[in-house]
């Protein structure tokens, strides 16, 4: 990483939470809409591979098993950057750190990148190129817990509030990025459109092996069991939370405090159940029978 950055970086000893604009209905930070001229005419390249997810559904752990498929198992070369560096964000902008989108323009082919965008504010030019993207959806229960328990301790993010303002909140989709319901859908119409491989974080949690070697064909890369079977061990959530390019340590407690929620937290299908009340449940039960009926979308909230 840019020593001048992580320097500027570690200067930070407080930060302000960041508020909250709108592009074409959607709520983002604030920094991100300042700039949206500059994202949405972003171009991108053929080789490129892009994540997209809804927030906490997973992101860092597919960029890693990416990179480490791209890298052909191997973890030295993986272990290069902290991991949001190596996948530039494009949707994001925090002073002093430099736009995703700069980083992205910055870096050679082929690129990797990442994006929480909904599929309508995707930059044109991804399609243009028919860009090969990998989403991960999540059930939506534990995004809303995952995303909850980030929002607290990231302090670039608005306050969440208690669990109960931020339950209401989630449901009604004001929350950045905006609706689970319509960016899962989104994403899985777009899937009939364009090269999107359509991942379910609990397929990954249940049998990553099966998940990475669907990646593995969808990157078009042959490797060996062996290899595979690397990838898997060092994408592990144990690997992971202990590795610095991984759990987001680089990071200063300004920026990202995890003395108040670890950046890798749980990692668990079904932890919502240690959150939501019943009276929530059979609110949100209905809220999303009524959101997602019809989409062809079938989620599993426990293993």
């Amino acid at each position: 990483m840019d020593p001048e950055l992580m320097s500027k970086l570690s200067e930070i000893k407080t930060y302000s939470r960041l508020k909250v604009g709108q592009v074409d209905g959607i709520p983002l930070p604030e920094p991100t809409c300042e700039i949206w001229d500059k994202i949405y005419n972003f171009q991108a390249r053929e080789d490129d591979v892009v994540i997209a997810t809804f927030p906490k559904a997973g992101t860092t752990w597919m960029q890693e098993i990416v990179d480490l498929i791209l890298q052909e198992g191997d973890v030295e070369k993986s272990m290069r950057a902290p991991n949001f560096v190596k996948v530039p964000f494009i949707d994001f902008y925090m002073k002093p750190m430099p736009p995703g989108v700069d980083d992205a323009n910055a870096m050679k082919s082929p690129r990797l990148l990442k994006t929480h965008f909904p599929i309508q504010l995707m930059p044109p030019s991804f399609w243009d190129k028919d860009v090969k993207v990998i989403y991960v959806a999540r059930n939506a229960k534990d995004c809303m817990v995952s995303y909850f328990h980030f929002q607290r301790m990231n302090q670039c993010m608005p306050y969440p509030g208690t669990w109960d303002e931020y339950f209401s909140a989630f449901l009604a989709g004001d929350v950045c990025w905006g609706s689970w319901c319509d960016h899962v859908i989104g994403w899985w119409k777009a899937k009939d459109r364009h090269r999107v491989l359509y991942v379910f974080y609990e397929d990954l949690v249940e049998d990553p092996t099966r998940e990475i070697r669907k990646i593995m064909k969808f990157l078009g890369k042959d490797l060996s069991d062996e290899v595979l079977e690397k990838i898997r061990h060092h994408t592990s959530f144990q690997a992971m939370k202990k590795n610095p390019v991984t759990n987001f340590s680089a990071l200063p407690k300004a920026i990202l405090d995890q003395s108040i929620s670890p950046f890798l937290r749980k990692g668990e299908v079904g932890d919502w159940k240690n959150h939501f009340s019943v009276s929530q449940n059979i609110v949100f039960d209905e809220e999303y029978k009524k959101k997602m009926e019809g989409s062809g979308l079938s989620f599993r909230t426990q293993l």
